[in-house]
């Protein structure tokens, strides 16, 4: 008895002790995001100007603009499983200049679900015409910039509908737009198992149903850093991309999963006639940068190709003034290309 009683002791004392430590852990990573002198401004990014639009389908998508009516306008087109305010560094920067359009990619954040379940990469390109439409002032052009999922629809718009009468220029920025399992994402197998390659990152990652716990913990902290982010990326950022994943329905996020890896768009580049940059993290462990090198060579008005080091999948979030300049840039190239044609 007194065995057992010893034995019992020392399992609560164990488990007391674990516990403590583990709430340790908690605090310090609370504290490590807190204390990032990032997170007062990702934890209060300004509301822009309501905007409504719907896609051909029925779609209902929710914009924001930013800036002044008047300028010239720029839509940002947000990735997988993030929201408009992914682009808060670029809206932050860019908008004393030009007026910024941002929307939610149907079925996340504020945007509705797709009423027939349709995620397909055509309906996010219907989705972009039907911001242009509805958010580029008549005799404006627009230019495009899109973050991974968002590029994808840049490219699946500009396969079924002219490009230069909306767009003067686009970026696309950490995609791939086509072969993204055999292009290396994520799966890294040994030789005898890499015809596991395809299953398992087609059905146990891009297509997994499963939910994400609603709040952070110091593992999904770091397994998100790992396979989003780069090495500099500030523990605020990643939590504030961590709240875009989590409030991201799971049966939205496979679906549009499974879409991207049966995505093949590199016949639509040739289309993309006006300037465009290309814009890589040579960290990047979603979309490569043989991605990034594959569509510059397709472009018939490439800009320039940008491969940041030490950067990953989070470009616009992790080197926030390298892509706003370089987006301040294409802008400017652009605007001058239109002036000199209208000169013309």
């Amino acid at each position: 008895m007194k065995r057992r009683s010893a034995a019992l002791a020392a399992g609560l004392t164990a488990s007391a002790s674990a516990g403590a430590a583990a709430l340790n852990l908690h605090r310090r990573h609370a504290r490590g995001v807190t204390s990032d002198p990032e997170h007062a401004f990702l934890s209060a990014v300004p509301a822009g100007r309501e905007v409504a639009v719907t896609s051909a389908d029925g779609t209902r998508l929710h914009a924001e603009v930013f800036g002044a009516e008047g300028a010239p306008t720029i839509v940002l087109a947000h990735g997988w499983t993030e929201a408009l305010t992914y682009w808060a560094y670029q809206i932050r920067d860019l908008s004393p200049d030009y007026r910024i359009v941002a929307y939610d990619l149907r079925g996340h954040q504020r945007s509705g679900r797709a009423p027939t379940g349709d995620y397909s990469l055509e309906r996010f390109g219907e989705d972009v015409e039907a911001v242009l439409s509805a958010c580029v002032p008549d005799g404006d052009r627009a230019v495009v910039a899109g973050h991974s999922l968002g590029a994808m629809s840049i490219a699946a718009w500009a396969e079924h509908h002219p490009i230069e009468p909306r767009v003067r220029a686009t970026a696309l920025m950490n995609t791939g737009i086509g072969d993204l399992i055999g292009g290396h994402m994520l799966v890294t197998l040994p030789r005898f198992a890499k015809w596991l390659n395809e299953p398992v990152a087609r059905h146990a990652f891009l297509g997994a149903h499963a939910p994400i716990p609603a709040y952070s913990t110091p593992l999904h902290h770091a397994a998100i850093r790992y396979f989003a982010f780069g090495p500099t990326a500030t523990p605020a950022q990643i939590a504030f991309y961590e709240r875009m994943l989590v409030s991201c329905p799971p049966d939205v996020r496979a679906a549009c999963g499974i879409a991207m890896s049966d995505m093949e768009l590199h016949h639509a580049l040739p289309r993309l006639t006006v300037p465009t940059l290309v814009m890589a993290g040579a960290r990047d462990r979603l979309t490569p940068p043989s991605h990034a090198r594959r569509i510059a060579g397709m472009l018939p008005a490439l800009i320039e190709l940008i491969e940041l080091p030490d950067t990953g999948h989070m470009g616009p979030l992790e080197r926030p003034h390298e892509f706003s300049r370089a987006l301040r840039e294409l802008a400017s190239v652009a605007l001058r290309a239109s002036g000199s044609l209208a000169a013309a």
